[in-house]
């Protein structure tokens, strides 16, 4: 049997007249992910809080690709105010959607608040993507082939939800909360998949992870040694923002790759490599947890999605 080539974005389908919105995009993985779909001819929304920044990246988008449908909007993530003028926005001028990448994240920084009072990794990280997702899941059941690409972690399988501490005002320790955002991220994904499911929407939900990619998410928020190990000792060992987009390319757009299923690098560790499926840790897929985190995103985030509880 002759052995496939590893997948890369040139593997990505004709993406024309489809719309993606795509979380962070003004650098990274983000970056990555618009420059890859609006080269197979998608519409790229660049959801971004940095309008400035994100105009100079659609300048060096197009200066590669004469002709690419790009667009601006902004985005605060760590307002949920922010969130439903963004989402009220598309509605206001879009019909439908056909993707959105939940990709942006904030990693290990002192600890913060968001503009309603939750601490900022798990207000960025999950809060917003779980209120943009259900403010968007209208205009995505208008699309064709409609997914939700939400990025976790592998980190997420050192998480666990700290149900009675989840602002970290009695113990506050900067990775653990960033684990926790991330193993949301991956119970959001699989809950959202068995609602979707649930409900008969022709929407999908999947989930992936870029292994260890060089971004500037090591090195804007983190401090102490988590900035020196992840921000420069480790650096070397990283791949580029274009490899480790691939699994969340694969995701939106490979026409096998299916509901609820988790993607990441296929090398050692799943540092680096080009996209497979790879195993959700057990408690990420634990179906009374996703039930317990959705209630409690609903009424932190006042956004209720139009879909039946799993199961």
């Amino acid at each position: 049997m002759t052995k496939q080539p590893p997948w890369t974005a040139e593997h990505i389908p004709d993406q024309t007249r489809r719309v993606f919105v795509v979380t962070g995009a003004t650098s990274g993985l983000g970056l990555a992910t618009t420059r890859a779909l609006a080269r197979k001819g998608a519409h790229v929304i660049l959801a971004v809080r940095d309008e400035h920044k994100a105009r100079r990246a659609v300048e060096q988008i197009t200066a590669e690709q004469p002709g690419a449908h790009l667009e601006v909007r902004r985005l605060d993530l760590a307002d949920l105010d922010s969130v439903r003028a963004f989402a009220d926005g598309l509605h206001s001028d879009r019909g439908r959607l056909d993707g959105l990448i939940n990709n942006a994240g904030v990693m290990a920084p002192p600890r913060t608040l968001s503009a309603q009072g939750h601490e900022l990794q798990f207000a960025v990280n999950h809060l917003a993507h779980f209120a943009l997702t259900g403010l968007l899941l209208d205009l995505l059941a208008e699309g064709n082939d409609s997914r939700v690409v939400t990025v976790s972690s592998t980190n997420h399988r050192q998480g666990r939800l700290l149900f009675d501490d989840l602002s970290g005002e009695r113990t506050y320790a900067p990775m653990a909360f960033y684990n926790q955002s991330k193993f949301a991220n991956a119970v959001f994904g699989r809950e959202l998949h068995r609602r979707l499911t649930a409900a008969g929407s022709p929407v999908r939900s999947m989930l992936a992870h870029p292994g260890y990619t060089a971004t500037n998410l090591q090195t804007s928020a983190p401090v102490g040694l988590v900035k020196l190990l992840y921000g420069r000792l480790l650096i070397p060992l990283a791949q580029s923002p274009d490899r480790g987009a691939l699994p969340q390319l694969y995701a939106a757009t490979a026409p096998d790759a299916a509901g609820g299923q988790f993607f990441g690098p296929d090398g050692m560790g799943e540092l680096r490599g080009a996209p497979k499926r790879v195993p959700l840790a057990p408690a990420a897929d634990d179906a009374e947890t996703g039930r317990r985190l959705w209630e409690l995103s609903e009424r932190l985030t006042a956004v209720r999605f139009a879909l039946p509880a799993a199961g």
